[in-house]
């Protein structure tokens, strides 16, 4: 299924689709609506990281957001059933995301990855980690013996995640990044110029005037309304954990070729 290489443009939006990474993805419209409506109703579990205030209150605005960003289904009354990623949205923010890291690389700027979803996106962050680190970045290491009260603030492969009962652990919270942040500030050491992770990571990071861009699924509504907002920079739609983390060598390596760290 997956293909080698790097793929064009064209050869990628095929292969989205074909793995279920965008197009008809596995997750069902009924738990989309959900999650839109829990974020309205103030639900922080589905802020992820961000503060929202009241501005979010209706969840018929954030369908409206989502279907511009995401490209599900705009349709109010369409509440069960099969919904959708846009792949040529996908592949248009992956290219907003490697205008970033150009930027970065050229600046030989400090850059911190991260995942609250380990399962699928752990190698994507890792093969960029490495490819900015070739460029002349400052990969950030985070301060030891971090913990929140899901777990603790580890670091593998030059990626920041979350550990809990010697096992990576999936979270949506932004309290890792806000532990990784205030070591930072304790150790005496410079905040990341640019983050680049998923879920509240990437949340928490922005809303704290940290450039950051990042990863979503069509049910986590939170980072595309913080960046048609702009306090995110760029949020790829796509489904963030498919049958195999091997499915999203293709994109990772469209983003890193884009970004001319290839």
């Amino acid at each position: 299924m997956p293909i080698s290489g790097t793929p064009s443009r064209a050869e990628l939006v095929d292969h989205l689709v074909r793995t279920r990474i965008a197009g008809d993805v596995a997750t069902p419209r009924e738990n989309n609506l959900s999650h839109y409506r829990k974020l309205a109703n103030g639900d922080r579990n589905f802020w992820l990281g961000l503060e929202l205030g009241d501005r979010w209150t209706d969840e018929q605005d954030v369908l409206a957001v989502m279907a511009e960003r995401v490209g599900v289904n705009d349709d109010a009354e369409y509440r069960y059933g099969q919904d959708t990623i846009d792949p040529e949205l996908t592949v248009a923010a992956l290219e907003r995301m490697a205008g970033r890291l150009r930027k970065a690389a050229e600046g030989r700027q400090r850059v911190l990855l991260a995942t609250g979803h380990p399962g699928g996106l752990l190698d994507v962050h890792r093969a960029t980690a490495a490819a900015l680190r070739t460029a002349g970045c400052e990969i950030v290491v985070v301060p030891e013996l971090l913990q929140t009260d899901e777990g603790y603030v580890m670091q593998f492969a030059d990626v920041a995640v979350l550990e809990h009962g010697a096992t990576l652990w999936h979270t949506h919270s932004g309290e890792p990044m806000r532990a990784i942040l205030k070591g930072l500030e304790r150790e005496g050491r410079a905040l990341p110029d640019l983050v680049v992770a998923d879920h509240g990571w990437a949340g928490f990071a922005g809303q704290h005037g940290i450039d950051s861009v990042g990863y979503a699924d069509c049910n986590d509504p939170a980072l595309f309304l913080a960046e048609s907002e702009g306090t995110l920079q760029v949020a790829v739609p796509l489904d963030d954990h498919v049958v195999s983390p091997r499915y999203y060598d293709p994109l990772t390596a469209y983003l890193l070729a884009e970004a001319g760290l290839a």
